[in-house]
């Protein structure tokens, strides 16, 4: 049992950088398509750009809060 949790925490753990790449990747390819249909270079690509980072910093803090929670289990 104990195993399980700790390969959840070390998966958990790992997923914090791959998610706030891909936020900030599929913010900034929305907004660089979109840029290109609507010819307003580089405004939405930076406006998405952005919001990838926001998304980004958001799910750190979740999967940080996760990460929290797993270890406050631990110590009880």
């Amino acid at each position: 049992m104990k195993d399980k949790k700790q390969i959840r925490y070390w998966l958990n753990a790992g997923s914090i950088g791959i998610s706030f790449v891909s936020a900030i990747a599929i913010g900034t390819l929305i907004g660089y398509y979109l840029d290109r249909y609507f010819d307003t270079k580089p405004y939405l690509t930076l406006f998405f750009m952005v919001m990838g980072i926001a998304a980004g910093f958001k799910n750190m803090i979740y999967f940080i809060k996760r990460t929290d929670a797993y270890q406050d289990d631990e110590k009880k």
